[in-house]
C-alpha cells in the first residue's frame, strides 16, 4: 500500500486517512457531501467513494442514516474500513468493494438494488485518450472513465430506490454529456454551478435529480470556493 497521511475536513470533525501519492479528496467531496440532508434517513451510497470522504461526511451530517462506501480500488477499501473505524463509524458504515458497472459484481458485494435512499457519486472526470493517464493505477481509475458516463449512471441509478435522490458533481464542460447520462431516468433536475472566483466560468457542476419525478429542470444559484 502507498505511504498514507491523515487529513481533518468539516473542521476536524472527520480524521481521513489518505494516500499520500494517490488521488486525494478535497473540495469537490465537501461539495457533494454537502448535498446530503441532515434529516436524510435510509440508505445512502458514495459511489466511487475511494477511501470515504463523501460518505463519511454524508454520515456526520445525517446522523440518522446508513452509508455505504463503494469502490473497485482494494487499497481505496481497505483506507475506507480503516477511516470508518478511526471515526467510530462502524455501526452505521458499510464497505462495498464492487464493480459498481457490473450487476453481477454489485449482487455479489450485497449491494441490493433499489435500496439507497440517497445516491452520492464524483465519478472519474475524464475520457481515455483526451488526458494523460498516470502511471498509479488507482489514481487513474479515480480521474479516468473505463466506460461512458451514462453508463456510471445508469448503474448509480440501478441502486437508487423509486423516489430517491441523486447528486453527481463533474466537471462545468461536460454539462451536456451530464444532462444526456440522466434524460428519461431522473427528474426534478437541478443545475448547481460551481465557481473558483466570482468573475470566472464555473469549474464544476452539482448535478441533482429525482428518480420518477416528473419535476422541469432548473438552474440554481451557483457556488464560489
Amino acid at each position: 500500500m502507498n505511504e498514507a497521511r491523515f487529513d481533518g475536513f468539516l473542521d476536524g470533525r472527520l480524521r481521513l486517512r489518505q494516500s499520500a501519492a494517490g488521488h486525494r479528496a478535497g473540495t469537490d467531496a465537501v461539495l457533494l457531501a454537502g448535498a446530503t440532508p441532515e434529516e436524510q434517513q435510509g440508505l445512502i451510497l458514495d459511489i466511487g467513494a475511494g477511501a470515504g470522504a463523501v460518505g463519511l461526511m454524508a454520515a456526520l451530517r445525517a446522523p440518522h442514516a446508513a452509508v455505504g462506501l463503494v469502490d473497485i480500488d482494494l487499497e481505496s477499501c481497505a483506507l475506507a474500513r480503516e477511516n470508518v473505524a478511526a471515526n467510530n463509524l462502524d455501526a452505521r458504515v458499510t464497505v462495498y468493494e464492487a464493480d459498481v458497472l457490473s450487476a453481477m459484481s454489485r449482487r455479489a458485494a450485497g449491494l441490493i438494488d433499489e435500496s439507497a435512499a440517497l445516491v452520492l457519486t464524483n465519478p472519474p472526470f475524464h475520457e481515455a485518450g483526451r488526458v494523460r493517464v498516470t502511471p498509479d493505477a488507482a489514481k487513474a481509475r479515480a480521474h479516468v472513465a473505463s466506460a461512458p458516463l451514462a453508463d456510471w449512471v445508469r448503474a448509480c441509478l440501478a441502486l437508487l430506490a423509486p423516489s430517491g435522490s441523486f447528486v453527481m458533481i463533474h466537471r462545468a464542460d461536460a454539462l451536456a454529456e451530464c444532462l444526456a447520462a440522466v434524460e428519461g431516468r431522473l427528474g426534478g433536475v437541478s443545475i448547481t454551478p460551481i465557481y473558483t472566483r466570482i468573475d470566472s466560468p464555473a469549474t464544476r457542476i452539482l448535478l441533482a435529480g429525482v428518480k420518477g419525478s416528473k419535476a422541469p429542470l432548473s438552474i440554481s444559484k451557483g457556488i464560489v470556493v
